[in-house]
């Protein structure tokens, strides 16, 4: 059977590819897997259809034959176990690998995300600029680690794997910031993932639908 995932039928990120079916899109064309996408409102993604695959109303889903999973980084970490070119073979390797995935969606992800929707959400409260200045700290913070940890390497560890596809679409979401200017090694890393043919692909993909909506 062919895999499913789903992905917002009106993405409220103007086709910048920052939604997380991005990554799923992306794990998938690296691993060279057909996939089909079925698209929901903001309305079915609360309705129970949706809620069973799931439980907290969001995307992607992904969906196999029996199998079905939410939560972005666990679908990559899926696919990339049981395909080739995201994990490396070598078993310390890969468990590097494995650590970076986490690193990526438990270290450096909260940060960035709550600065995102800070500007969004609070940008008119009093304590905006507080907010701001201390997300804006802690994400220095992170960068500052990974800048030192990155130097002048192609990618985090060796070759590309899944840790960095899912580092890099969590750091595309300071494009833009001075933050990121601040590092260019980290700058010219964002820039290689997203030159990966897959990544094109994918981001393809994934502007297509945001371009048929508003068309």
């Amino acid at each position: 059977m062919t895999i499913t995932i789903t992905a917002f039928e009106r993405s409220p990120d103007r086709g910048n590819g920052l939604a997380r079916d991005m990554r799923v899109r992306w794990a998938l064309e690296e691993a060279g897997l057909p996939y089909e996408v079925r698209l929901v409102s903001f309305k079915t993604m609360k309705e129970p259809a949706h809620l069973a695959l799931q439980p907290f109303g969001q995307i992607p889903t992904y969906e196999d034959g029996d199998l079905a999973l939410f939560e972005s980084g666990a679908i990559v970490f899926h696919i990339a176990e049981r395909h080739g070119g995201l994990l490396p073979d070598d078993a310390a390797a890969r468990a590097r690998a494995v650590a970076w995935m986490f690193a990526a969606l438990n270290t450096v992800e909260p940060p960035v995300f709550d600065r995102a929707l800070a500007r969004i959400l609070e940008r008119d409260e009093p304590w905006y600029e507080q907010r701001l200045r201390g997300l804006e700290d802690s994400i220095r913070k992170r960068l500052d680690g990974l800048s030192h940890r990155l130097g002048d390497a192609e990618w985090l560890d060796g070759e590309f794997s899944a840790g960095d596809l899912l580092m890099v679409t969590v750091l595309r979401r300071l494009q833009g910031s001075d933050l990121l200017a601040e590092y260019p090694n980290i700058s010219a890393y964002v820039a290689r993932g997203e030159a990966r043919p897959a990544y094109r692909r994918a981001f393809a993909a994934q502007l297509a639908v945001f371009n048929a909506s508003n068309g």
